[in-house]
C-alpha cells in the first residue's frame, strides 16, 4: 500500500476566517507517495562477519547523549569507521569530532534529515534524540516537539527509504496501574509523564509502520542506564550515576529518591551490546518488535551499601525530590525480559557487584589523572 507524507512548503492557506476572533494560522501541503520496501534481516551479531561492501551505513541521532558516542564506537569497530555517522544539534567535543564522521542533524527539520539519509546512503537509523523524564516535565512543549514530532519525521524517512530503524523505549513507558514486580512486555502502560507518553507513542507508531508499511522497526525498553563517562542528563535514575562521582570526589552523596525505591538498572556496556544484538537479530527470531531488557534491580540504599564496601567512609543522606519520586513510584521495580532472552539470546554480563567495581575503577582512575595534572 502506498505511503503518503504531507509537509509544508511555500503555498499557504488560511484556516480561520479573520472575523472569528482567532489568530489565523497558515499551512501548506505537498504530497509525496512511495511504497516502503521491507529490509531483509539476516545478520547475527555472534556468527556473521560483514564484508566491506555489505556493511550497514548507520546514522545515530542525538549522538552526544549518554549512549550515542559509545554505540558509535562499538559499531565503528564492527563495521568500519566511515560507516557510522554520529549526529546532533550541539558542537561535539574535539575527541568525538576526530573519532569518526560527525554531522549536524536536527530531527525537527525533515528536509535536512532526508538529505542526510539520501546523500550518505543510510541503511540503519538509530534514533536517540529525546528529552528525558525530569527535563521533559519541566518543558512539556519542547518534549512534545522533540519526542513526538521528531519521531514522526524519523518514521516517515525510514519508511520511505527502507531503513532498519531502532528507537529506544524505557521503564518510563509504564505507569502506576502497570504490574511492577515483574513488569511483562505486554500489559497496561498508562504513563504519567510526557516522556513516558511519548515513548508509548513511539512503540505503537513503530509497530504500526511495521505492520502497515513493512518498516523494519526495532525497539528495546531500556532500564536505568549507568555509565562512567557521561554526566547525569535529567533522568529519574540519575542518582545511580551521581553517587559514584560524588563518592570519589567528595566522599558525600545526597540522594533525591527514597532509600527503598527499587528500579531496574543496567551497565552501559550491556545496554549497547543488547542494542547491536537486537539490530542484527534475524527477523524470523523476533516474536515482537518491542522488548524489555534487564540486568539487575536495586534501591538507592542497596547501591550505597555496595559502594561502601569499597569506600567505607562514604556518607549518604536523602533529600527527596517529590517530582522524581512520584515518577519513580509509577515505574517498574523489575523487568521481565524472558522474551528477549528466549527469542534472540539476550544475556547480561554485569550484576551489582561488577557494576560498582567497574564504575569506581573508571571514575577513580580519571580522578587520579586529573589530580596529577
Amino acid at each position: 500500500m502506498p505511503f503518503i507524507r504531507t509537509f509544508s512548503k511555500v503555498a499557504k492557506q488560511a484556516l480561520l476566517s479573520p472575523g472569528c476572533g482567532c489568530r489565523p494560522i497558515t499551512v501548506a501541503v505537498r504530497t509525496i507517495s512511495f511504497s516502503p520496501r521491507q529490509v531483509t534481516s539476516d545478520a547475527s551479531f555472534h556468527s556473521v562477519s560483514f564484508s566491506e561492501t555489505d556493511h550497514p551505513k548507520v546514522l545515530i541521532t542525538g549522538g552526544l547523549g549518554q549512549l550515542g558516542v559509545g554505540l558509535a564506537t562499538m559499531l565503528r569497530k564492527r563495521f568500519g569507521n566511515n560507516n557510522v555517522i554520529l549526529s546532533d544539534i550541539r558542537k561535539p567535543p574535539s575527541h568525538v569530532f576526530h573519532s569518526g564522521p560527525f554531522i549536524y542533524s536536527d530531527i525537527l527539520d525533515y528536509k535536512n534529515l532526508r538529505e542526510i539519509v539520501v546523500n550518505n546512503r543510510i541503511t540503519w537509523l538509530v534514533h536517540y534524540s529525546a528529552l528525558l523524564s525530569a527535563v521533559g516535565e519541566a518543558n512539556v512543549a519542547l518534549a512534545r516537539d522533540v519526542n513526538i514530532t521528531g519521531l514522526h519525521n524519523i518514521l516517515d524517512i525510514a519508511a520511505e527509504h527502507g531503513l532498519r530503524l531502532f528507537v529506544p523505549s524505557t521503564i518510563g513507558a509504564f505507569g502506576p496501574t502497570s504490574p511492577r514486580n515483574p513488569t511483562p512486555d505486554l500489559c497496561v502502560q498508562r504513563p504519567r509523564t510526557i516522556y513516558g507518553v511519548s515513548k508509548v507513542h513511539a512503540e505503537l507508531m513503530g509497530e504500526y509502520y511495521h505492520h502497515r508499511y513493512g518498516l523494519d522497526f526495532r525497539c528495546l525498553r531500556y532500564p536505568g542506564i549507568i555509565s562512567a563517562d557521561s554526566q547525569p542528563g535529567g533522568g529519574t535514575t540519575d542518582y545511580a550515576v551521581a553517587i559514584f562521582h560524588d563518592a570519589v570526589k567528595t566522599g558525600k552523596f545526597e540522594c533525591n529518591l527514597k532509600p527503598d525505591t527499587r528500579l531496574p538498572m543496567m551497565y552501559i556496556d550491556d545496554c549497547l551490546r543488547a542494542t547491536v544484538e537486537m539490530m542484527e537479530a534475524p527477523a524470523d527470531t523476533l516474536s515482537m518488535r518491542t522488548y524489555n531488557i534487564n540486568a539487575m534491580s536495586f534501591s538507592p540504599e542497596e547501591l550505597a551499601q555496595e559502594v561502601q564496601k569499597q569506600l567505607p567512609d562514604l556518607e549518604v543522606s536523602y533529600d527527596i525530590d517529590q517530582v522524581r519520586q512520584a515518577i519513580a513510584d509509577s515505574w517498574p521495580m523489575n523487568f521481565d525480559d524472558s522474551n528477549a532472552r528466549n527469542d534472540w539470546g539476550w544475556k547480561h554480563d554485569y550484576d551489582l557487584p561488577e557494576l560498582v567495581q567497574t564504575m569506581l575503577n573508571y571514575i577513580g582512575s580519571d580522578s587520579r589523572i586529573a589530580k596529577a595534572n
